[in-house]
C-alpha cells in the first residue's frame, strides 16, 4: 500500500502497512508459529516434530497449594457453596453508579437520558451513531414476566440477599419494568453500546448492542470489584439493524447456564443473574419460538470490536479517550498494568512487573514503550490466559469474532458453543463455521487475530512512543516524516507482544493439563509424553475427552501396576458401546491407553515420591481429592441442554432448572442429591449419536 501524499496523516489506520502487520504478524503467526507451538493442543503438525516454545528450566516445581489457588479466575468471591450467605442488601440498595456513561461521550442525537425518555420507545430503532460509545436507551417493557431462574453465587458476587431473587422488585427490574432513574430525582438511565467488529474474518461496520441494554454499575462493598448488570433481548436500539431486539428462551437457557458454570470451573466469563421467561413475546426466527431475558454482569462489556469501530471511522480522539477510561477506570489505574518485560529472561512472561509511572517510556531504541503500550499487553495477556484455560477444558466459543472478544479477557456472547465431547480437534460447534475457523484446534490463532486487529486500532498510540503526549501529535495527527518511524514502531512491538501471547497461553495451559493429571510439578517431557500422547490416543480411539480426566482421577497406582491392570483399567475410559475410532478395536484401545497409563504411572510416582504402598494409598486419595478438584463431574454438553431445554420449553417443567443450577454452581461435586436419575444421566456417557453437536447463531 502507498502512503498518502499529504504533509500529515491523521489517521494512523488509512496509511498503516497492510502487507506488514496483517501479513507478517496475523498470517505468519496464525499459519506457521501456532502451527508449530500447537501440534499437539491444535493437530495442525506432525506429531514428532519438536516443541518449538519451552520454558528453559528443566523443572518448574509449583506447589499443590499454590496450584490449587490458581484454579480461580480471580474475579468471584469464592467458590459456590450450599451455605448461607453473608450478603444483606436488596436490589433497590446495592450502590449504583453509571461510570461509563459519565466519563465517555454519548450518542449525540440523544446526548442526555432526558432527551431519550421524551423520545417515543419507537424512535429508539436501528441508525448509524457516530462518535458515541453508547445510546441511552430504556428497556421495553415485558408482559407478565415469569422468574424462571436465578444464581445463588450471582447474588452473592454482586452483594445481594438471597431473599431478594424472590422479591416482587427484582422480578421487575431483571424484565426490564423498571429501572433506577426518574425525571426529578435522577438516578442511573440504562444504555447500550456502540461498537464494530470483524465477524468470519470480514468488517461487518457498525454493530453494538443490539437487543442488550445495561441498567447500572454497582461495587460489591466487600469484594469491591465493579460490576455492570445488563439485560439480554431487553428491546430494540440505535444498534439491532435489522433485528427485533428480543432474544429466545431456548438461546437464553444456554447463556445461563453456561456463565454460571465457566464462572464455577474458574474460567474468567461475563455472568448471569436471572432467566426471565416473557410469555407474552413470541419471537421470529426459522420458527415462533417464546422470548425470554437475561440479566447479565460483567466488570465491562467493552469489546476489542469497540475499537475497531473507531479506527474504521479514523476517530483519533474516541480511540485515545477509550483507551484511557479503560486504564484508569477498568484496569484500575495506569500503575496496574504490566510493564515491558526484560529482554533476558522468558521467565518474565509469566509474572511481569507492575507499578510503572503513567508518563514512563520502557523498552530498546527503536521499540519504546508508553502507557498506550502497556494497555495494550494487559489485554492481551489476559486473552492469552483464556484461550489456555478454555483449551485445557475443551470449551468452544463457537463464533469468536472481534465484537465477541473481551477486553478484560472474559469469555463473552453464548451463541454456538460446546464442550467437548469426544475429543476432535476439527471440531467447531457452530454449523455455519465450514471454514473451521473458529474450530478448537484454530481458537488460540483466533484470537491472537483478533488481538492484531486490536494493534492495529491502537497502533498509532502505540508507535508514537514519547510524542504520544505532545499537542502537534494529539491535534493534528502523524506528520508524514514521522509515519515510518510509527509504524515501525508499532510493529516491533506488536511482534514482541506476540511472544508474550504464546508464553502465556502455553502456560496457562501446561499449568491446567498438569493438574488435571494430578500432577503437583511441572516436568519438560510432560507435554511430549503425557499431554501430546494422550491427545493422540484420545483422538484415535474417539474417547470423551473430559470423562477421561474425571475417571483417572480415582485410578489408584495398584489399578495401574503390570500391564494386565493397566489394560484391563483402560476400559473405564471407554464408551459403553466400546470403542469407535476408525481401524481401531477394544484390543487395540486396550493397548494404546495401557501404554500411556503406563508413562502417567512413572510420573505420578516420581511426583508424589511414592516409595511403597503406604505412601502409594496415601497418595492415592491425596491425589484423588486434587483431581476431582480440578476435573468437573457434571459438564454442560450439547445433548443435555437440548434436553433441559425441551423440559423447560416444550414439557412446562420447572424443577429442573433449579436441580441444574445445583449442579452447574458445584460441578466438581459426586452427587447433588436432588434427582439421582437425572444426575446419572447428565454425567454419564454422552449418547452415540448425540456427540458433536453442532448450533447456529440464530438467538
Amino acid at each position: 500500500m502507498t502512503m498518502p501524499d499529504t504533509t500529515r496523516i491523521s489517521n494512523y489506520s488509512n496509511y498503516i502497512a497492510l502487507p506488514t502487520l496483517v501479513n507478517i504478524f496475523a498470517l505468519a503467526i496464525f499459519a506457521t508459529a501456532f502451527c508449530m507451538l500447537l501440534r499437539r493442543i491444535s493437530r495442525l503438525s506432525h506429531p514428532k516434530a519438536p516443541r518449538p516454545y519451552h520454558n528453559p528450566a528443566p523443572v518448574t516445581r509449583m506447589r499443590l497449594a499454590q496450584m490449587s489457588s490458581h484454579i480461580t479466575n480471580g474475579h468471584t468471591t469464592g467458590s459456590y457453596t450450599n451455605g448461607e450467605s453473608d450478603a444483606t442488601a436488596a436490589l433497590a440498595d446495592i450502590p449504583k453508579s453509571n461510570t461509563f456513561t459519565s466519563k465517555l461521550p454519548p450518542d449525540p442525537q440523544y446526548p442526555t437520558p432526558i432527551d431519550s425518555h421524551k423520545a417515543p420507545r419507537q424512535k429508539l430503532g436501528p441508525r448509524m451513531v457516530r462518535g458515541a460509545l453508547y445510546t441511552f436507551v430504556r428497556p421495553e417493557p415485558t408482559e407478565d414476566p415469569e422468574l424462571l431462574a436465578v444464581s445463588k453465587a450471582a447474588l452473592r458476587d454482586i452483594g445481594l440477599v438471597e431473599s431478594e431473587a424472590s422479591s416482587e422488585a427484582f422480578k421487575q427490574v431483571v424484565a426490564g419494568n423498571k429501572f433506577y432513574w426518574d425525571e426529578e430525582k435522577g438516578g442511573v438511565y440504562p444504555w447500550a453500546q456502540c461498537y464494530g467488529g470483524f465477524q468470519f474474518g470480514s468488517w461487518a461496520g457498525q454493530l453494538g448492542d443490539g437487543r442488550a441494554i445495561s441498567l447500572f454499575e454497582t461495587t460489591n462493598p466487600k469484594t469491591q470489584v465493579r460490576y455492570e448488570l445488563q439485560l439480554k433481548g431487553a428491546g430494540k436500539t440505535p444498534y439491532s439493524r435489522f433485528a427485533d431486539g428480543k432474544a429466545v428462551l431456548r438461546s437464553s437457557i444456554r447463556e445461563f447456564v453456561v456463565s454460571e458454570y465457566l464462572n464455577a470451573i474458574g474460567i474468567p466469563t461475563t455472568r448471569a443473574l436471572s432467566l426471565t421467561l416473557c410469555p407474552k413475546s413470541e419471537v421470529v426466527r426459522e420458527r415462533l419460538e417464546p422470548g425470554a431475558i437475561v440479566c447479565r454482569f460483567a466488570q465491562t462489556w467493552l469489546r476489542l470490536g469497540t475499537f475497531d469501530l473507531m479506527r474504521s471511522r479514523g476517530d483519533r480522539d474516541l480511540i485515545r479517550k477509550t483507551a484511557t477510561y479503560i486504564a484508569e477506570d477498568v484496569f484500575g489505574g495506569w500503575d496496574k498494568l504490566p510493564a515491558a518485560l526484560p529482554a533476558d529472561t522468558a521467565d518474565s512472561y509469566l509474572n511481569p512487573a507492575r507499578g510503572v509511572p503513567k508518563d514512563e517510556l520502557q523498552g530498546k531504541e527503536g521499540a519504546e514503550e508508553n502507557r498506550f503500550t502497556r494497555v495494550y499487553r494487559e489485554i492481551v495477556r489476559r486473552n492469552a490466559r483464556l484461550v489456555g484455560m478454555m483449551q485445557a477444558y475443551g470449551f468452544m466459543n463457537g463464533v469468536l469474532n472481534t465484537d465477541n472478544t473481551s477486553i478484560y479477557g472474559l469469555s463473552l456472547d453464548y451463541g454456538p458453543f460446546a464442550f467437548m465431547d469426544n475429543f476432535d480437534p476439527a471440531y467447531t460447534p457452530n454449523h455455519d463455521d465450514h471454514m473451521l475457523r473458529y474450530s478448537y484446534r484454530a481458537q488460540p490463532s483466533i484470537f491472537w487475530w483478533n488481538l492484531v486487529r486490536l494493534g492495529e486500532a491502537l497502533g498509532e498510540l502505540i508507535g508514537a512512543g514519547d510524542k504520544v503526549d505532545d499537542e502537534t501529535f494529539i491535534e493534528k495527527g502523524v506528520h508524514e516524516d514521522f509515519a515510518p518511524i510509527l509504524i515501525k514502531r508499532a510493529e516491533t512491538i506488536i511482534d514482541q507482544i506476540s511472544d508474550e501471547y504464546k508464553a502465556v497461553f502455553l502456560s496457562e495451559y501446561r499449568r491446567l493439563m498438569t493438574v488435571r493429571l494430578g500432577l503437583k510439578t511441572q516436568k519438560e517431557s510432560d507435554f511430549e509424553k503425557l499431554f501430546s500422547e494422550l491427545l493422540d490416543t484420545m483422538e484415535a480411539l474417539e474417547l470423551d475427552f473430559n470423562h477421561f480426566f474425571r475417571r483417572l482421577s480415582s485410578v489408584k497406582m495398584d489399578d495401574v501396576s503390570t500391564k494386565e491392570k493397566r489394560e484391563r483399567t483402560a476400559e473405564r475410559f471407554f464408551h459403553r458401546e466400546g470403542v469407535t475410532g476408525l481401524n481401531e478395536s477394544v484390543e487395540s484401545g486396550r493397548e494404546k491407553v495401557g501404554r500411556w497409563l503406563d508413562s502417567w504411572r512413572e510420573r505420578v510416582v516420581e511426583d508424589w515420591d511414592i516409595t511403597d504402598e503406604p505412601t502409594a494409598s496415601a497418595a492415592d486419595d491425596q491425589r484423588e481429592k486434587l483431581m476431582k478438584s480440578v476435573n468437573p463431574n457434571f459438564v454442560p454438553r450439547g445433548w443435555l441442554l437440548d434436553d433441559i431445554i425441551d423440559r423447560v420449553q416444550n414439557k412446562k417443567e420447572r424443577d429442573i432448572l433449579k436441580g441444574v443450577m445445583e449442579m452447574t454452581l458445584a460441578p466438581f461435586e459426586d452427587g447433588w442429591s436432588w434427582n439421582e436419575e437425572i444426575e446419572k444421566k447428565y454425567c454419564g456417557d454422552v449418547p452415540r449419536f448425540q456427540r458433536a453437536i453442532q448450533c447456529s447463531c440464530s438467538s
